[in-house]
């Protein structure tokens, strides 16, 4: 199997990124194509004495995107790019799957038209394993649509369920939808509209989820707006920032102190490699058809190798087949067409009196 990575993708690329594709070969039963300036690859891989008897080749690219630079106008002038070039590989046939740390917006743009999205998928999303108090839960969207209708709400739960499914290995994942309340009322119009198709979908949906239950476990999947999702993901991501510094403070104060994290730091290794996100390595962009993994902008060689890892295992476990399975089942189920679903919902009588609910229960709120 061949997996294609953005060489010149991050905030540590090249140098990184090439080491961690290194790692990636020598571990598994893989082989790499490196896209970008094929100068700097090279003079890169010379670091390694035995590189030119690993499964590596190198595909120059001329253009490399910042990651400063605004999508729109790198899909318009970098046709050339390290992403373009190594998205052409997978859509050609020529690679099974592609990895960038570099520009999220423009992976997601070039992904995009590049490989074209799955029948029934309007908007691809970005999945992102989270820990819980349960093991791990999906959230998608976390970032690729700012603004979603709730047929695509609708969608992402139902390519979560397919992640959750067959690759964590979820029997009948729950899937919940992210709003500010539990009850089926609560929410704005895209969140209600988005509850009642998933509702009446096949998968095992178990109704809103408030903020707090995010990392409780109470779901499996977790379906959002990459708006709303971003934010989550960048708040968890202080969070465990703040914590895990003030720890270092609290275990290096004294000699007790010291003498505690001795004692526990078995334990405390095994939580910390449970919460590091270069464990998972890179989260992928579903919806898109071919296997896309975006990796964080500073990841580490290690990060790098477990998402060629994760790539290599959505394309074994035919992760797109069953989405696109998942997406089919739910439009030609016996139930009501997905079209009759949204006109009723979208025209039922009383949709005023549902939405100045949310104001009087605010009001009410205030009170107590």
């Amino acid at each position: 199997m061949k997996i294609v990575v953005d060489a010149m993708g991050g905030d540590h690329a090249p140098g990184s990124i090439i080491e961690g594709a290194v790692m990636a070969v020598k571990e598994c039963d893989v082989e790499i194509a490196l896209t970008g300036l094929s100068g700097l690859i090279e003079a890169e891989l010379s670091k390694y004495e035995d590189w030119m008897d690993l499964p590596i080749e190198v595909v120059h690219a001329e253009d490399v995107v910042e990651m400063h630079e605004a999508p729109s106008k790198v899909l318009r002038g970098k046709k050339k790019s390290s992403i373009k070039v190594g998205l052409d590989l997978v859509k050609d046939g020529n690679a099974s799957a592609f990895v960038s740390a570099g520009n999220t917006g423009a992976v997601l743009a070039f992904a995009t038209f590049t490989l074209r999205l799955l029948k029934g998928v309007d908007r691809p999303a970005i999945a992102i394993q989270l820990p819980t108090l349960k093991g791990y839960s999906i959230l998608l969207d976390a970032g690729a649509n700012v603004d979603c209708k709730s047929s695509q709400l609708f969608q992402f739960g139902i390519m979560g369920h397919s992640f959750a499914k067959y690759i964590h290995g979820k029997t009948t994942p729950d899937v919940g939808l992210l709003s500010i309340g539990e009850e089926d009322s609560k929410g704005n119009e895209v969140t209600r509209e988005a509850f009642h198709l998933l509702k009446n979908s096949h998968v095992k949906f178990i109704g809103n989820l408030e903020g707090k239950e995010v990392y409780q476990g109470n779901a499996d999947v977790i379906v959002c707006d990459g708006f709303t999702g971003n934010v989550a993901l960048k708040i968890s991501e202080s969070l465990a920032e703040m914590i895990g510094e003030n720890l270092k403070l609290i275990f290096t104060a004294n000699w007790v102190t010291k003498l505690g994290y001795y004692l526990i730091k078995p334990h405390f290794i095994k939580f910390k490699k449970m919460v590091d996100h270069s464990e998972t390595g890179g989260a992928p962009l579903l919806g898109v058809n071919g296997v896309c993994i975006i990796a964080h902008g500073g990841s580490s060689p290690k990060a790098i190798k477990n998402a060629i890892l994760r790539a290599k295992e959505l394309v074994e476990k035919k992760m797109n087949g069953h989405i696109r399975d998942d997406i089919e089942s739910n439009l030609m189920s016996g139930k009501e067409p997905f079209w009759k679903q949204i006109k009723k919902i979208t025209f039922t009588p009383g949709k005023e009196e549902k939405n100045s609910g949310i104001s009087q229960d605010s009001e009410e709120d205030k009170h107590h």
